[in-house]
């Protein structure tokens, strides 16, 4: 897990919210109203909004987002992430501690943790 929140608020662009994901080298930032998760925007996203509008890039994160995404527990195992995330098709899970967000999962940190190539 990452614990680096890279986020952004709904009223932010699609081009910000990619310019944010390039810049951070991450596929996805987690929506955040507040300190509150309220969505999450992916790579995928961007793809099917630019696919669907010209214009995307100017419209809001809102529009495109997951809304209330699934999260799952800090203290979850990693078996669980995988099938969690295999089962639903996402490549990037929030994890929440309580209810404060602790960061995100991504299949790459699950495959890096399988080979044992996770940094420390």
């Amino acid at each position: 897990m990452s614990d680096r929140i890279v986020a952004v608020d709904p009223s932010a662009s699609v081009a910000e919210a990619a310019t944010l994901m390039g810049s951070n080298a991450v596929g996805s930032v987690l929506v955040l109203h507040g300190d509150q998760l309220v969505g999450i925007f992916t790579e995928r996203d961007v793809v099917r909004a630019l696919s669907e509008h010209f214009d995307a890039a100017g419209h809001l994160v809102q529009n495109w987002m997951t809304d209330e995404p699934v999260s799952i527990a800090a203290g979850a195992n990693v078996s669980d992430a995988l099938d969690l995330m295999l089962s639903k098709g996402f490549r990037h899970l929030p994890v929440m501690d309580g209810g404060s967000l602790a960061g995100v999962v991504s299949l790459r940190d699950l495959g890096r943790f399988a080979t044992g190539d996770y940094p420390t």
